[in-house]
């Protein structure tokens, strides 16, 4: 695709881009169309670093209302998304085009049938991620690419809007701002959020007969800040949010 594609710009880790992005995490409640779909933007360009999406089919897992259906058809993919979330689907209003409500961890795909199976921010919200993950392979084609990126529980964000209380205890978090904002948060540790570790992300991805670990590394950080991934324990913190970039054997 030529002229005006999301991916025109090649994707730079510069300490510009994570400033940048880290400014519009703080609109997500307040201009959640602006931030979802710079976001969108922004992921799309990284994902095409990795692999060509014009003329290739995407599976969206997790994909929402339809600001990565937009990114995505931009770029010259073919989309399809689901979620399982009908209020997320929903979120603009009708469903997009090709977006279907459907399960991560049983996905109603034949298997190696898509180029690339992307994921956004879905593993932490799981109770089974490794499932999901597996399932993501499963449908990808040989010499296809599953990118999947997930907010580490131990991160500043990791209880999301109960954060930084999870720290304390995922239900001590939930419990707290239940008492505080006199309702539940939208992400309930135990129900639609649950711990997920860099460690254990990287040990599945080293580990699974399904894929080869092309990357493992930090989703916002500059391109100098990488090296974080590699250190046990700071990673659990420091990363923020993790990408894992496998090749389906």
């Amino acid at each position: 695709m030529v002229g005006n594609s999301v991916v025109d710009r090649p994707h730079r880790a510069t300490l510009g881009r994570s400033v940048t992005l880290f400014r519009t995490f703080l609109t997500e409640q307040t201009d959640p169309d602006g931030f979802y779909s710079a976001l969108a933007a922004d992921s799309v360009r990284q994902l095409a670093a990795h692999t060509p999406l014009s003329g290739r089919t995407v599976l969206d897992v997790g994909g929402g209302p339809g600001y990565f259906s937009d990114a995505f058809r931009a770029a010259g993919a073919v989309y399809l998304g689901l979620d399982p979330d009908v209020g997320e689907l929903s979120a603009r209003g009708e469903p997009g085009e090709n977006m279907i409500r459907a399960s991560g961890t049983e996905l109603p795909v034949r298997s190696g049938s898509v180029d690339v199976c992307y994921s956004s921010n879905v593993l932490e919200h799981v109770s089974e991620p490794w499932v999901m993950l597996e399932e993501m392979c499963r449908v990808t084609k040989p010499g296809g690419t599953v990118f999947a990126s997930f907010t580490p529980w131990f991160s500043p964000w990791g209880g999301h809007e109960t954060a930084p209380w999870h720290f304390l205890g995922g239900y001590y978090a939930r419990e707290r701002y239940s008492r505080k904002e006199g309702k539940q948060p939208k992400n309930k540790f135990g129900e639609s959020l649950f711990p997920v570790s860099v460690g254990a992300a990287l040990h599945w991805a080293k580990k699974t007969p399904l894929a080869d670990l092309v990357a493992g590394y930090p989703r916002y950080h500059p391109s100098w800040a990488m090296w974080i991934v590699r250190i046990p324990g700071l990673r659990e913190i420091a990363s923020w949010n993790l990408v894992l970039v496998l090749r389906r054997k």
